[in-house]
């Protein structure tokens, strides 16, 4: 039999809920006006930690980019998403996916590492407070998300091309509504173990690593401030953490359940909603945990609002 990848000679067909007829209609309003907040939600963060000059610090600077992944994640499959929900058509390219597969996963994995890396801001804010401005400085911020971006694609870079190239001996049925990696690597007419050993160990460096990371970083957190004497500098650290920490339990608690277990023995349709909730819910929900547990913003969001924002000048971190 030939082992060429057939399927790049013509177009994937997303089955994605097709199964569940009676919930495609339903799923399409729902997930229309998630996606449509999403946009606003993330575009208002962005905007005002541009804007106001008050939230010109790391903190904000790392949100910025949280935001800016938000919406190109979801931006990189919910419009493919609602195109098949509103109609009889699964259809999508090979290129189109092969694009959807390289944002999905090279997206989620600087995701990953942002994450880590604000919870490293976190702990140099409440553990070093005295050495913040000197630590976080600017080419440190700059330096970190790079390498948050460079990490990730390079990540993709390895995934994607692996995971397109299994032979599918002419199968082009992807049983999700996404070109996502455990479902293109179910298609496959071959054995998977390598591929999914590969896949296992690069997530250990994506996605465990990080989470490690952030695990050990809010363990010095939290022993710093037990020793706080003010209940008012208590309550400051944990309306700042708590948001962090919330948006990484919504983010991981799922993408782990998916990327360590990538071959056959994750549920198809667990698997759908689990990536429809990281994919729309949490970027839904990163804005408004940012936004109600966090007075700053919503201090910046009122000045927006009102056309109060003070006059922009160089911009330079100042201590939170």
């Amino acid at each position: 039999m030939d082992r060429t990848n057939d399927s790049t000679q013509g177009n994937f067909i997303l089955l994605g809920f097709s199964d569940h007829p009676h919930l495609e209609r339903i799923l399409f309003v729902v997930i229309l006006i998630a996606y449509l907040l999403t946009l606003v939600g993330n575009t208002t963060i962005i905007l005002v930690s541009r804007l106001d000059p008050h939230l010109h610090t790391p903190m904000y600077f790392f949100l910025t980019h949280l935001s800016f992944l938000d919406l190109s994640f979801t931006t990189s499959s919910i419009p493919q998403l609602l195109y098949n929900l509103n109609g009889r058509d699964k259809t999508i390219s090979y290129t189109g996916c092969a694009i959807q597969l390289f944002l999905f996963l090279g997206l989620g994995g600087v995701e990953c590492l942002l994450l880590a890396v604000m919870a490293y801001d976190r702990f140099v804010a409440v553990c070093k407070p005295l050495h913040y401005l000197v630590i976080m400085n600017p080419h440190l911020c700059m330096g970190l998300v790079s390498l948050a971006w460079g990490c990730g694609v390079a990540n993709s870079l390895i995934m994607s091309p692996m995971t397109l190239w299994l032979p599918r001996c002419g199968y082009c049925k992807v049983d999700h509504f996404l070109c996502e990696m455990p479902a293109l690597i179910q298609m496959a007419c071959v054995n998977t173990a390598a591929i999914e050993g590969i896949a296992f160990i690069l997530a250990v460096g994506i996605v465990l690593s990080p989470l490690v990371f952030i695990l050990i970083s809010y363990g010095y957190i939290m022993r710093a401030v037990l020793s706080i004497q003010s209940s008012s500098g208590r309550h400051k650290v944990f309306n700042t953490c708590g948001s962090h920490l919330t948006v990484v339990s919504l983010f991981y608690g799922n993408i782990i359940y998916m990327y360590m277990q990538p071959g056959t023995s994750s549920s198809k349709d667990r698997g759908k909603f689990l990536t429809l909730f990281y994919n729309i819910v949490t970027p839904l929900l990163n804005p408004m945990i940012y936004t109600f547990r966090n007075k700053e913003v919503k201090g910046a969001l009122r000045r927006l609002v009102l056309g109060n924002l003070p006059t922009q000048g160089s911009i330079s971190w100042t201590r939170r």
